[in-house]
């Protein structure tokens, strides 16, 4: 099987106004999409679409239907709003054919995540790869969720694919991710499709200044049985641990007496999201486009 398990380390550096830096250690599954029904059966602690120690729920990702400043991004009309009414690699299929990419009859599409543990769900960001017939990766969607469970995917197709292979984009946030990050800063994504090794940056931007740093660097585990009871062991509770870190750096950052931003403030430069927040859906109606 393609599907297997990332060990991971996670790091954030915070360069201004103040300088702050963390980093900790999870795991990740990297889940080839067509074999989620074959994973549900050969696991005893991994379950698809019901629930177990780990599992996982098509209706957790990539939803569609209306969004908050609809984009390009926005999957073809053929997709319906109920992000359970269709499986999930149809509905990047959709978007990607709405993008003119064909996978073709043998293409497929890994997730990189974290899954639901005991139930319970949180992805700071999860990662597709979307490989041709060819095996070539072609296109990779970051999708960033942050605490207030709205949802932004961001798009790297063919133009951002370097020579070495790797994809590369600057794009601007308009997503509200944290409080002391504006959302008007730009992403820089660096991404690899994952063989072997993980290994994922996102830097923050404000004009021509990196701001933050992120890395995701990982060595390949098979995705069996054994590999989740140790995992399970060695990173307990490994969502709720790092929706935990969040809001402890967060304090920490707040002591700190770094700025922060309220969300209410700018909502119409919170753009193209899924799931929007109420603070978004109450506000006065954006004029752009």
């Amino acid at each position: 099987m393609n599907s297997r398990v990332y060990e991971c380390q996670v790091m954030h550096a915070r360069f201004v106004p103040k300088p702050h830096r963390f980093a900790y250690r999870i795991f990740m599954i990297a889940v080839d999409l067509d074999e989620l029904p074959a994973l549900d059966r050969n696991l005893r602690l991994f379950s698809f679409g019901s629930r177990n120690l780990y599992s996982f729920r098509d209706a957790d990702y990539f939803p569609v239907g209306a969004a908050h400043n609809p984009s390009a991004l926005a999957a073809s009309p053929s997709v319906a709003a109920d992000p359970a009414a269709t499986g999930l690699k149809a509905r990047v299929l959709a978007t990607l054919a709405a993008r003119n990419i064909d996978l073709g009859p043998r293409g497929r599409i890994e997730l990189v995540t974290l899954p639901r543990v005991f139930g319970y769900l949180f992805n700071p960001v999860s990662f597709y790869f979307c490989h041709d017939s060819t095996g070539a990766c072609v296109a990779t969607i970051p999708e960033v969720t942050n605490t207030f469970r709205e949802v932004k995917p961001f798009f790297l197709g063919p133009e951002n694919r370097r020579d070495d292979g790797s994809f590369h984009l600057r794009v601007p946030k308009h997503f509200y991710v944290s409080p002391f990050s504006d959302v008007d800063v730009s992403f820089d994504f660096t991404l690899r499709a994952p063989e072997e090794k993980l290994n994922i940056r996102i830097d923050d931007y404000a004009g021509g200044q990196r701001t933050l740093t992120s890395t995701l660097l990982g060595k390949s585990r098979p995705l069996t049985d054994a590999t989740l009871a140790w995992f399970t062991l060695k990173y307990p509770l490994v969502t709720l641990r790092t929706i935990s870190l969040i809001h402890w750096h967060a304090l920490r950052l707040y002591l700190k007496k770094i700025p922060w931003f309220s969300k209410a403030a700018r909502p119409a430069d919170q753009r193209d999201l899924r799931r929007p927040h109420a603070s978004l859906t109450h506000a006065a109606p954006s004029t752009d486009a």
